[in-house]
């Protein structure tokens, strides 16, 4: 169980006010302060959601509950304090870099234009642009889609993957840009919009929490494959090193395989829905090679 919003609230106080990081030094700022922040995403599902109001849940809030423990070692503070966050696709890179909060392990590709601002941990998904859609709808592929509306993410990649597809094939989609998750699933059942375009396991998370999962399908061929990782600051060598080596030691123990089945393969809360969603070949292979390398 995570702090409730309402204590992340408390604890927050004062962060949104702490100027610009220049020159990071992560630990330092989290041993000065002994307190360190993490952001979560509000409707991530399997990798960062909100349950019963107050309760932040997923395979990527797993995954940060591992670093912190890392810093708690590494700093010697068992009694280290945790704040909470929530961020957005717009809000969570410039809130990481104002020192806002320290990381963010969730649903965040990592690329090549983001790492002029950022720095990312290994990667610990590899996710592909698809779209989910009713099944009455009769949507069968991207063609399907030729002048109706499609809600994305707003300063997604999915959102550029989706723009620029329809522009070199001439469909003409009407893109409709959603603050969040929810919000693009909202669009979609309440008819604003004929799809969704997100990464296929956001959107296998969006069917799972809609008020009739049944009626939706995800359809479409894969157009991009992203990798997820955690997000850190730039420049800050010594952070980064424990980041990864948090996650390498999950994945070289097996740990992150188990955490992965029981996200992907396995009911989740709240509603027990199955994702049944097997690791990925990529995924397979970056446990063991534990590369950080960023999409083009």
């Amino acid at each position: 169980m995570k702090p409730p919003l309402t204590l992340t609230a408390i604890l927050l106080v004062g962060l949104a006010t702490s100027g610009n990081v220049s020159r990071a030094d992560t630990l330092q700022k989290i041993a000065d302060s002994n307190r360190i922040t993490v952001s979560y995403r509000e409707a991530a599902v399997p990798f960062s959601y909100v349950v019963n109001g107050n309760n932040i849940m997923g395979f990527a809030v797993d995954l940060t509950e591992a670093v912190i423990d890392d810093v708690r070692r590494q700093l010697k503070r068992p009694a280290l304090q945790v704040a909470y966050i929530p961020v957005t696709s717009q809000t969570r890179i410039p809130m990481l870099m104002n020192g806002s909060y320290d990381l963010e392990c969730g649903s965040t590709t990592n690329n090549v234009a983001r790492n002029k601002d950022v720095a990312f941990s290994i990667n610990y998904f590899y996710a592909g642009t698809r779209v989910l859609t009713n099944k009455e709808a009769n949507i069968r592929s991207y063609a399907d889609l030729a002048g109706k509306t499609v809600a994305t993410t707003a300063g997604s990649t999915n959102e550029k993957v989706i723009r620029q597809y329809s522009e070199q094939h001439g469909l003409g989609m009407q893109l409709l840009p959603a603050k969040d998750y929810a919000e693009s699933l909202a669009l979609l059942e309440q008819g604003r919009a004929a799809a969704v375009a997100l990464d296929d396991i956001l959107l296998y998370g969006l069917r799972a929490t809609a008020a009739n999962p049944a009626a939706l399908e995800v359809v479409g061929e894969t157009l991009q494959v992203e990798p997820y990782a955690c997000m850190l600051r730039k420049d800050d060598p010594a952070f980064k090193a424990l980041v990864d080596g948090a996650i390498a030691n999950l994945m070289q123990s097996g740990r992150f395989a188990r955490l992965y089945h029981r996200w992907f393969e396995m009911p989740i809360p709240p509603k027990g829905t199955l994702l049944a969603m097997p690791m990925s070949a990529a995924l397979q292979a970056n446990l063991k090679t534990m590369s950080d390398k960023p999409e083009r």
